[in-house]
């Protein structure tokens, strides 16, 4: 059976309290998260997706926040939840790094914010790891190379732009791979921190562990050292060369 968009005022009540609230939260926090909801144009929350929080689901959970499918007007959007234990009192800092982020053409695009909320855009498809995962039959080495090709040229848009990620060492749960192929999750991002999104990125699909040798399977890779030397001078430049020097070796 379809699932339906539960009406934001609906959120007061149990179990969606204990996610809009997650991991605890009095009832007037609870009230006057309605409320901002509202202010933003929310109009409902469909509780579905790969992660279980108690006996509800949701697109996923993170240190800082829940990450929900909602409804402004008519439009599906993903709606991120600040933690109330998050160490950030409030959504601003994520909210300028995606920001940051769009404008150097990455991640699902920003819609609205507010203290406690990020209203984004809603990317259908599957993590990347789960994606390669289900490659099968003719086409499969083609396919990835297009998807890992995607996801490179996005890290060095962030290289440029001066935006570290934080997170790809372990890139399998920070893509999404659908109708188009993004990155998410920027909460650990920094534009403080030395940049290293190629270099993570391209370790974590190539030399990693579970992921590498799903990928080893599907086509064959350059050995270990090939790929680290053309990274190491890659690190040193970061300049467009250096980069098509990096997916040359890759055969991307």
């Amino acid at each position: 059976m379809k699932q339906s968009f539960l009406p934001v005022d609906r959120l007061i009540q149990e179990p969606y309290s204990g996610i809009l609230g997650y991991p605890k939260a009095t009832k007037k926090q609870i009230a006057l998260r309605i409320v901002e909801l509202q202010e933003l144009g929310i109009s409902g929350v469909l509780f579905e997706g790969p992660m279980t929080i108690g006996t509800v689901n949701v697109l996923g959970k993170g240190y800082a926040g829940i990450v929900v499918l909602a409804k402004k007007g008519t439009k599906k959007i993903a709606l991120k939840i600040r933690r109330t234990d998050s160490p950030r009192k409030t959504m601003e800092q994520e909210t300028i790094l995606l920001r940051a982020a769009n404008k150097a053409g990455v991640g699902p695009i920003l819609l609205h914010s507010s203290k406690n909320f990020i209203v984004m855009e809603y990317l259908d498809g599957k993590k990347i790891f789960d994606w390669i995962s289900d490659l099968r039959g003719k086409g499969s080495a083609s396919k990835l190379k297009v998807v890992i090709k995607k996801v490179l040229s996005d890290c060095y848009r962030l290289d440029t732009a001066g935006i570290d990620h934080g997170e790809l060492s372990n890139i399998t749960k920070h893509v999404i791979v659908g109708k188009s192929v993004k990155m998410i999750d920027f909460e650990s991002s920094s534009l403080e921190r030395r940049v290293s999104n190629v270099t993570s990125a391209t370790q974590a699909i190539f030399i990693g562990s579970g992921l590498a040798k799903t990928v080893q399977k599907i086509y064959s890779v350059p050995p270990r050292p090939k790929i680290i030397s053309v990274l190491r001078e890659y690190k040193k430049q970061r300049t467009q060369q250096s980069f098509d020097n990096v997916l040359e070796i890759l055969k991307i």
